[in-house]
């Protein structure tokens, strides 16, 4: 797991406050209701400093965001470089 996902868990648990749940890259998120559609803004803001990226909202659906490893994926996919 790279440091950019360990940050982004320790940011959901945070986010949630729920820090004895358990989480890795691969928990579904959104689709079992441990992060709701009010969050994702905030983990989009926070993966784009993580990527050192700009994404556009639009860009990015709700399944996009399920995993941890399906935000860095997204990232990758839709994100261009920061200037």
């Amino acid at each position: 797991m790279t440091e950019e996902a360990k940050q982004m868990i320790a940011y959901i648990l945070e986010r949630i406050r729920k820090p004895t749940l358990a989480i890795d890259e691969n928990t579904a998120l959104v689709s079992s209701g441990i992060v709701d559609s009010m969050a994702l803004g905030d983990l989009l803001l926070k993966l784009e400093d993580l990527t050192n990226t700009r994404i556009r909202p639009g860009a990015v659906k709700p399944k996009d965001m399920d995993t941890v490893a399906k935000m860095f994926t997204t990232a990758a996919r839709v994100g261009k470089p920061r200037k």
